[in-house]
């Protein structure tokens, strides 16, 4: 609420502060000294109370241009300076925001009960507004003074709008939430945990794999048996020689005679 009325009472946000202060250190003194306390939750930010609070300034931001444009004369003057002022100044501010309103045209009971005490007659009465005179063809309508007003009124609030956002945009950048070193050392640490963690998935697929080959070999349906291997011509023929050649040694033995 205080955000939302700053124009109408400038001081507002000073006792919300001094107020806000207060309260802090009065719950401080309580959680410590009188409660028990709480126990302490890590948390990343405010969380969802960062986009209530930046609505909240959005919207505090339309309400203030609405009450600046709608609730002062500060429109009123600058469109009387630059649109009707004969020489560029105030002068004749006050007789351009009256109307003229003919004493004739008050409905039946409506009029002063004792209109002598002013010493003369009056024929005509002045109240603030735009709207036409008596004697024009539409009288006691809006004029086109009130819509030029209202015209710069609403202009003055997408302005006002505008610039302020932008105001604030540029403050957000010019001075971020987190530091420019501190935001670059979390993307380096970011970076060297992507690649850690890399290098673990490389590990455990090459572990893996050697698993794998390791059962493999191991398994008695994948071992290696080595097949029977023919006897080569030339080895055969090599034992038949021999043989031939130890037959006679075996018949040979000594003969005696008797």
């Amino acid at each position: 609420m205080v955000t939302l009325f700053v124009a109408s009472f400038p001081l507002a946000p000073l006792f919300a502060l001094l107020n806000n202060i207060i309260e802090i250190r009065l719950d401080a003194k309580k959680f410590v000294m009188e409660l028990r306390r709480p126990i302490a939750a890590k948390a990343k930010d405010i969380g969802i109370w960062y986009n209530l609070l930046r609505g909240l300034s959005k919207v505090a931001v339309i309400v203030n241009a609405f009450v600046i444009s709608f609730t002062s004369d500060f429109i009123p003057r600058l469109v009387y300076q630059y649109m009707y002022s004969l020489d560029g100044t105030m002068h004749g501010f006050v007789n351009h925001t009256l109307s003229y309103f003919n004493v004739i045209d008050f409905q039946p009971g409506t009029d002063p009960l004792q209109p002598g005490h002013l010493g003369h007659n009056v024929y005509t009465c002045r109240y603030k507004d735009y709207r036409e005179p008596p004697s024009s063809s539409t009288p006691y309508e809006l004029s086109k003074e009130f819509w030029a007003v209202l015209a710069a009124r609403l202009a003055f609030v997408v302005v006002f709008q505008n610039v302020v956002m932008l105001m604030s945009d540029f403050v957000d950048w010019l001075i971020p939430d987190i530091p420019k070193d501190i935001s670059l050392q979390m993307h380096k640490e970011k970076i060297l945990m992507v690649e850690l963690f890399m290098k673990e998935e490389q590990g455990k697929r090459l572990a893996a794999r050697d698993n794998h080959n390791q059962d493999n070999c191991n398994s008695p349906s994948s071992a290696t048996q080595t097949p029977p291997q023919p006897r080569s011509r030339t080895g055969t023929h090599a034992a038949g020689w021999e043989n031939r050649h130890k037959q006679p040694e075996a018949n040979t033995a000594p003969i005696y005679k008797l």
